[in-house]
C-alpha cells in the first residue's frame, strides 16, 4: 500500500469519509469537513502509523490530502 492509499484510509476512517471523496487535492478542512480537533486526531495518528515527528508549525502548512502525503514521504 502506498502512502497516498494509506492516508486516505486513514481520513475515510476518522472522518467517515466515502473512498472517492479524497484526492490528492481536496482540502481536509474545507472539502472534507474537518474540525480542529480531528486534525489533532488525524496527526497523532500519522505519527503513529509512519513514526514519524509532525511539528505543530508543520500542520497548518498541510491543508490538502496531497500536502499530507508529500510531507509523510519526505519524512520517512
Amino acid at each position: 500500500m502506498d502512502t497516498f492509499e494509506k492516508v486516505k484510509a486513514i481520513l475515510c476512517e476518522q472522518l467517515d469519509l466515502d473512498e472517492s471523496q479524497v484526492t490528492m487535492n481536496a482540502e481536509v478542512i474545507n472539502d472534507l469537513g474537518a474540525d480542529s480537533l480531528d486534525i489533532v486526531d488525524l496527526v497523532m495518528t500519522l505519527e503513529d502509523e509512519f513514526d514519524t515527528e509532525v511539528p505543530d508549525e508543520e500542520i497548518e502548512t498541510l491543508k490538502t490530502v496531497g500536502d499530507i502525503v508529500k510531507y509523510v514521504e519526505d519524512h520517512l
